[in-house]
């Protein structure tokens, strides 16, 4: 973060003050059990599903986007839902019999479908399919069978059809410019044409911290937030970018054994969801850096700048850790 804002004192005080507000809520979520989290799971998704209408009405418009609510603090209500959205999903399958049936599948899709929505009108595509993303998991980790998994890849087609009839132009040209972003380098594709050129010439061992050339001579737009994994490949190289996914992956695989670990329904589902959810945020925004698929605008995780998106994943660590230790203090009595 030092050296994607270029050591401006300012703004990587801010984020330490945002980290350690981040650990604190992680700590006390920690602290809470797993049964007083089913009980409030549907009031944390009804509360948070007000706050993000309010977005629509009272919220504050940022780059061309109104995303934000100002109450003394600012922050993104788009990012609570990224824990309301998995806890409500398996709140209500926790006393079902699993898997669920069609009509379960529809009243979860209609929740998942809401608060998706709702952030793809703000706009924030990116975020939005996000967030769906973490509501189906749930349903997948729920065991449903091979013939609803096709009708929903099935459903999928004429969702993708009404999604791209729906984008804003920008969005569409994120799409077309990922096939070929020479076509419009100064423009659309001005982006990932420099993001490759910093990954790219870091080469095996990077060019050294602070000595990025992209990053530190102002070539990189949104360096310290969607684009920082390219600074980090520029600096410290491959050997750099692999060290850094190595630690994600010793992340998602101890969320994953936690959940399988898990001695309930809810607890297993909330606990599986958090933990691969996880993980397509770190696949999306590495994939997207570096030409895979569209810009769509989702940080790196724990590494972007950015108070709201912190809070929300150490909120869901902390939702990891009172699983496992509330569980254990259950298998020790």
């Amino acid at each position: 973060m030092y050296s994607a804002v270029s050591g401006d004192s300012d703004v990587w005080r801010s984020q330490i003050f945002r980290i350690l507000i981040a650990i604190f809520a992680m700590l006390f979520v920690a602290q809470i059990p797993s049964d007083v989290l089913l009980r409030w799971a549907p009031w944390i998704y009804l509360i948070s599903l007000v706050i993000l209408s309010l977005v629509l009405f009272q919220g504050e418009i940022g780059q061309g986007a109104q995303r934000w609510l100002d109450i003394g603090i600012r922050f993104q209500p788009s990012e609570i839902m990224k824990i309301a959205v998995p806890m409500m999903v398996a709140w209500y399958l926790h006393d079902k019999i699993l898997p669920p049936n069609l009509w379960q599948l529809l009243i979860i899709l209609s929740m998942v479908f809401i608060p998706t929505y709702l952030i793809a009108k703000q706009p924030d595509l990116g975020t939005s399919l996000l967030i769906a993303s973490s509501g189906l998991l749930v349903i997948f980790l729920s065991g449903i069978s091979i013939k609803s998994i096709i009708s929903m890849m099935l459903l999928a087609i004429p969702g993708s059809i009404f999604l791209w009839k729906n984008m804003y132009e920008f969005q569409r040209q994120r799409v077309i410019m990922l096939f070929n972003p020479e076509s419009d380098a100064l423009g659309s594709g001005y982006n990932i044409i420099q993001s490759k050129i910093a990954i790219g010439s870091g080469g095996v061992f990077g060019k050294g911290w602070l000595n990025g050339t992209q990053s530190q001579l102002e070539f990189l737009p949104e360096k310290n937030t969607d684009f920082i994994f390219a600074v980090i490949g520029e600096e410290l190289g491959l050997l750099g970018t692999l060290s850094l996914l190595f630690l994600y992956m010793l992340v998602i695989g101890r969320g994953i054994y936690i959940a399988a670990q898990a001695r309930d329904t809810f607890s297993r589902l909330l606990a599986g969801s958090i933990s691969i959810t996880f993980f397509i945020y770190v696949f999306v925004n590495t994939a997207m850096v570096t030409g895979l698929i569209p810009v769509v605008g989702v940080p790196l995780p724990l590494i972007s700048y950015g108070g709201s998106s912190m809070v929300s994943l150490m909120i869901g660590f902390g939702i990891l850790m009172s699983i496992q230790s509330h569980q254990k203090l259950i298998v020790q009595k």
